[in-house]
């Protein structure tokens, strides 16, 4: 089967315009008719939430948080791509357009990502109105920096709390309509199921994590925008909490999923610790505007440091490899995503990682203090100022501008990151795989809708910086609102949907049945016991790189794990309270899924791009060796599964990309 992704006729400057020109509306009296549910209340489904509201339907908001607030959504720092040109320096609709793309690796649908860079402008107006304390400069415009994978300045940030900032303004935006009651809020519900009525998306199937009651809830269609599933490596830059089950029910019922072996490798992390961690902390990528990636060229001086015997500090610029100023010219230290971790890997495997495990190198602020210092003392009108006044002057902009990532870096690792450089190592970010939508956003099950990071997305292969907050309230603000309305204006003569149906009573069974094998199965390892060996297999054999080798044995090791977990865990307390381990365990058993979809996703995409490297394709030769190799020929298409049961069977269907406004070209950034 071929996917049809619905995209309009016509040149793509025109595509949105034209669309939302021709598509059938819903008047404002018949909008207070329409229920519409949304799972989730991060960037994404609080924006479309809030905006569905203020148009006038009827929205059920669901949050597992006890607070929208809480959303994952708070823990993006670095920014939010738009293309204004408040620089002057050559940014335009196209250019956001092309970076994507390019950065992708190609991998993207063309008119999708065209429209999120058309409507990036609206954002940053939106969030302005709302109050959103974006850095402004000396004259009071917004400020912007740059981010990997782009030679232009187009990230607008709030300094390093820009998602938490963002999420306000939204939380603020659904609270004025939960105050009209135009917002029912569902906080602590979890959604468990979908169900599907006449081939339609009618309702949900949700438990109260406070009082573990299951409940209907029923709706003319349904929006998941419940983020991505990173946690399937256990640890991850994610919230502990963050999970795929919504995404992974809907493909249960009948929503393809896509993509899943395209997941970021973030480069910028605080290194593992220990076998005791939980989570991984992110470093912004923003601090690789202004910081410098390092290694000691000489293996004695590696040996010296891990042994306590000399400091970085010690070491001289010409001791030290700036390796992505060395491979990347052009870019540098804004090379994108995965090009730095995979650099930094390369430099840890050969043996020049600087902590005892050998896993981390240095992003060090030294030279831009000193540069920032220089500057302000001019400014100020100082002569000859010395070293320590240089110093002073330049930490306090540094201090501005990213005074509580240091601050968060020191309290983890105890060492002042202005007098030492930085330790980092790249972690599991951001997923640019999940359910396959069409360009109304709308899955292939009629009426169920998927935005933000929890669909296949505008990212193909690889996320730029600072283009998640970008998706996520460019869906929910300015693309859902107008898509959805073409579907539910067949809907006003429906009338309420009924949970007093046969479709509704399976669901709640089935979920009923779930939970009661969970509290009734007398195992014994816990639910991280096998979340714990899914993430290490997971890491090592689907990882930063992979072989057709590893690949068949991941998925071979987690369809064991999977069933053992199902065979001997064991779920503590009771069904009919607040139990958190019950609630890890239904997430933990879709990863279980999940993981091996994803290895059998990388096992069949036979090439390099983007964050998905296979060992077995690298260019051997030119310029670019050592780098991905892309198979346009084979794989210029996006990989939606469909459900067949097992992860092994599922069914491989094919959308095929067109690039008619960009030429499919080597990605290179050096």
């Amino acid at each position: 089967m071929t996917l049809d992704s619905r995209v309009p006729k016509g040149p793509i400057k025109d595509k949105w315009t034209t669309y939302k020109d021709k598509i059938d509306l819903v008047n404002p009296a018949n909008k207070r008719l329409i229920d519409v549910i949304v799972v989730g209340t991060g960037l994404a489904g609080g924006s479309a939430a809030a905006t569905l509201a203020e148009l006038g339907y009827n929205v059920k908001a669901f949050a597992y948080q006890d607070s929208p607030r809480r959303a994952h959504s708070i823990a993006a720092q670095g920014g939010i791509n738009a293309a204004k040109n408040y620089q002057g320096d050559g940014d335009s609709t196209y250019r956001l357009f092309y970076d994507t793309v390019k950065g992708g690796d190609y991998r993207s649908r063309e008119a999708n990502v065209y429209r999120l860079a058309e409507v990036s402008a609206n954002i940053i107006d939106q969030c302005v109105a709302q109050g959103v304390p974006f850095a402004r400069d000396y004259g009071g415009l917004l400020d912007n920096r740059s981010f990997g994978g782009v030679l232009v300045s187009r990230t607008f940030y709030a300094k390093g709390q820009t998602g938490q900032q963002l999420l306000l303004g939204a939380y603020s935006a659904m609270n004025r309509q939960i105050a009209r009651g135009k917002i029912e809020m569902y906080n602590r519900h979890e959604m468990l199921d979908v169900v599907v009525v006449d081939g339609k998306a009618r309702g949900i199937i949700t438990r109260n994590l406070i009082t573990g009651e299951v409940e209907r809830h029923s709706a003319h269609a349904v929006v998941i925008a419940s983020g991505g599933y990173g946690n399937v490596y256990f640890l991850s830059t994610n919230a502990m909490g963050s999970n795929a089950t919504a995404a992974w029910k809907i493909h249960k019922k009948g929503a393809y999923f896509a993509n899943p072996c395209y997941t970021q490798i973030h480069p910028t992390c605080i290194p593992r610790s220990g076998d005791y961690q939980s989570k991984l902390t992110l470093m912004s990528e923003s601090l690789r505007n202004d910081g410098r990636i390092w290694v000691p060229k000489n293996m004695d001086d590696v040996m010296a440091i891990r042994e306590g015997r000399k400091k970085p500090t010690d070491l001289s610029e010409d001791e030290r490899d700036y390796y992505l100023e060395r491979r990347y010219p052009a870019f540098g230290n804004l090379v994108p995503r995965d090009v730095a971790s995979r650099a930094a890997k390369e430099r840890c495997d050969a043996g020049y990682g600087v902590n005892a495990t050998g896993e981390a190198v240095y992003l060090d602020f030294a030279s831009a203090i000193t540069r920032y210092g220089k500057e302000q003392a001019k400014i100020n009108g100082i002569d000859n100022p010395s070293d320590a006044k240089i110093y002073e002057l330049g930490q306090k902009i540094v201090e501005a501008k990213y005074g509580n990532l240091f601050q968060m870096y020191e309290k983890i690792v105890d060492e002042n990151p202005y007098k030492t450089p930085m330790m980092i190592y790249p972690a599991t970010h951001y997923t640019m795989g999940g359910v396959w939508v069409d360009y109304n956003l709308m899955t292939t099950v009629p009426g169920l809708y998927c935005i933000g990071e929890a669909n296949f997305s505008d990212h193909g292969a690889n996320r730029l910086g600072a283009s998640a907050l970008m998706q996520g309230l460019a869906d929910g603000y300015f693309v859902l609102p107008y898509t959805i309305g073409d579907y539910l204006s067949d809907d006003i003569r429906t009338g309420p949907i009924s949970t007093d149906t046969p479709e509704f009573e399976k669901a709640e069974k089935e979920v009923k049945e779930r939970i009661d094998f969970f509290m009734n199965n007398n195992g014994t390892k816990s639910v991280d016991h096998f979340h714990k060996r899914l993430g290490k297999v997971m890491w090592d054999k689907v990882g930063m790189a992979r072989n057709e080798k590893g690949l068949k044995e991941a998925m071979a090791e987690i369809k064991q794990i999977r069933e053992e977990f199902w065979k001997d865990v064991k779920v503590p307390g009771d069904a009919n309270e607040m139990n958190p381990e019950l609630e890890k365990a239904g997430r933990v058993a879709d990863f279980l899924e999940l993981g091996e979809l994803f290895a059998k996703d990388a096992l069949m995409r036979a090439e390099s791009c983007g964050g998905h490297f296979r060992e077995e394709s690298v260019e051997e030769s030119g310029e670019q060796k050592g780098e991905a190799k892309r198979n346009d020929k084979d794989f210029a298409f996006v990989a939606a599964w469909e459900y067949k049961g097992e992860p092994a069977d599922a069914v491989l269907h094919k959308e095929e990309l067109e690039f008619k406004d960009i030429e499919l070209k080597q990605r290179s950034y050096k």
